[in-house]
C-alpha cells in the first residue's frame, strides 16, 4: 500500500528467498525490489531488505539515503488517478530454481542417488530447496519445510543452533545435512557423521568445487583464510572487501569474478544473481558429492583447517581512532587493511576487527592454526580497548 500510494507498479511474489526475489527482479526488469525479513533474527524481530534494479543491495551510500529518506517521514503521495493495481506473479520459486539447474550437471547428481536432510526453520526458501533437491533426484528428510514464520529454534544456521539436523543426518545415514536462515541467502552444512563444519565451509566448498584455474574470488575481510588457500592450489586469487554482501558484489563485478561470498555461509554466484543463495550453494554441494562420490567429511577434512574466534565488545563512549591506534601500536610491523576497521595478517593467522553496524559493538574475529592461537590474538585485541 505505501508503494502504491507513491506511484509505483507494485508484482507481489509471495513467499520467497531473497536470492529468489533477486532473480524475480530481473525476469520483470523492476527498479528494485523489496524482501519484508529480518534475515537470521529470531521471532521477534522483523524488517526490508532492498535490492536495487541490478538485484544488489544497497552499498552504504545508498543504504543511507533509504535511512535518510524514511527519518525524513515526507513521502511523495500521487493523486488518486495515478495509484497503480497490484499484481501477483508465483513463479519466482520455479524460475529461481529452473536458473540454478541450469548450472549444474543434473544427470550425475541423479546417478550419486544422494540422500539429505534440509532444516528450512519454517523460512521461506524451504520450497525453491524441496524443488531443486526433487529434481535433482536427492531424496530428502525435510525438517520445518513450511513457511509459517514461526522458527522451532533459534534461526541462526549456527552449530549450537542445529543440533537436531546434526542428530537426524546420524541416525538417518543421510549424505548430507543442510541448513538455510529464514530468508534463504545463508547455508551453513552437516557432514555425513552429523558433524557441524560450519559456515566457513559453505563458501570454501563452493570455491574449492567451482573456482577456476587462475580464477578471483571476493570474499570480506572476515571470511576464513581457507578460501585464500584453495585459490593459491590453483593459481588464482583472493580480493577481500569491507564486510556487506553489497560490497563483495561490487568486487566481483570489477574482478570478474565467476563466485563469491561471505563466511557466514553464502555463496554469490553471479550467473544466478549478485546476493548470498543457500539455492546456489545446495546445488553446488550437491554436485560436488556427485563428482567426487565421496563422503563430504572426507572432503572438508582435505581442506586446509583452522579455527576461528568470535567475540565482541562493547564500545559505548569509546573513541575506535584510539582504539585503532592502540592496535596499530600493539601489532607494529604486521600488514594491516583498513577498508573495514581493521585487520591484521600473518602468513597463517589474521584478527579482523570493526563496529557493528547495527549494535554499540566491536567485533573481534580471529583465526589461527589452532583455537589457542586464535583466542589469543582475542585477548590481544581486546587488551587494546582500555
Amino acid at each position: 500500500a505505501g508503494l502504491v500510494a507513491t506511484g509505483c507498479r507494485v508484482t507481489r511474489v509471495g513467499i520467497l528467498s531473497t536470492p529468489g526475489i533477486a532473480v524475480m527482479i530481473d525476469k520483470l526488469a523492476a527498479d528494485g525490489g523489496i524482501a519484508i525479513t529480518a534475515s537470521h533474527n529470531p521471532l521477534p524481530w522483523n524488517g526490508i531488505k532492498a535490492l536495487r534494479h541490478d538485484g544488489v543491495a544497497p552499498p552504504p551510500d545508498q543504504a543511507q539515503q533509504i535511512i535518510d529518506r524514511y527519518h525524513a517521514d515526507a513521502p511523495a503521495y500521487v493523486a488518486v488517478e495515478a495509484l497503480q493495481p497490484d499484481r501477483i506473479d508465483d513463479t519466482g520459486c520455479a524460475l529461481h530454481v529452473q536458473r540454478v539447474l541450469a548450472l549444474v550437471d543434473i544427470p550425475l547428481i541423479r546417478s550419486a542417488k544422494l540422500r539429505c536432510v534440509v532444516d528450512s526453520v519454517h523460512g521461506a526458501g524451504g520450497d525453491e530447496a524441496r524443488l531443486l533437491l526433487d529434481e535433482l533426484g536427492v531424496a530428502v528428510d525435510h525438517l520445518y519445510a513450511e513457511p509459517t514464520g514461526l522458527f522451532p529454534h533459534t534461526p541462526e544456521p549456527t552449530r549450537e543452533n542445529l543440533t537436531e539436523l546434526s542428530q537426524r543426518v546420524a541416525d538417518t545415514g543421510a549424505d548430507i545435512g543442510f541448513a538455510q536462515d529464514p530468508d534463504a541467502d545463508r547455508l551453513a552444512v552437516v557432514d555425513e557423521r552429523g558433524r557441524y563444519t560450519g559456515e566457513e565451509y559453505t563458501l570454501a566448498l563452493g570455491v574449492l568445487h567451482k573456482l577456476e584455474p587462475g580464477g578471483v574470488v571476493a570474499a570480506n575481510l572476515s571470511t576464513s583464510r581457507m578460501v585464500d588457500d584453495i585459490a593459491q592450489q590453483r593459481g588464482g586469487r583472493v580480493v577481500r572487501t569491507a564486510v556487506g554482501e553489497a560490497n563483495v558484489a561490487a568486487a566481483m563485478r570489477e574482478h570478474g569474478c565467476k563466485i563469491g561470498g561471505e563466511g557466514n555461509g553464502g555463496i554469490i554466484l553471479p550467473a544466478i544473481s549478485q546476493v548470498r543463495d543457500s539455492i546456489v550453494g545446495i546445488a553446488l554441494l550437491c554436485e560436488l558429492l556427485a563428482k567426487r562420490g565421496q563422503p563430504l567429511g572426507k572432503i572438508v577434512d582435505e581442506v586446509p583447517a583452522y579455527a576461528i574466534v568470535k567475540d565482541k565488545v562493547s564500545i559505548e563512549g569509546v573513541s575506535m581512532e584510539e582504539v585503532y591506534g592502540r592496535v596499530r601500536t600493539a601489532f607494529a610491523g604486521q600488514q594491516f587493511d583498513e577498508q573495514d576497521g581493521l585487520r591484521i595478517d600473518w602468513p597463517n593467522q589474521w584478527v579482523h576487527i570493526r563496529p557493528s553496524n547495527t549494535e554499540p559493538i566491536l567485533r573481534i574475529i580471529a583465526e589461527a592454526p589452532d583455537g589457542a592461537a586464535a583466542a589469543a590474538l582475542v585477548e590481544k585485541t581486546r587488551a587494546c580497548l582500555s
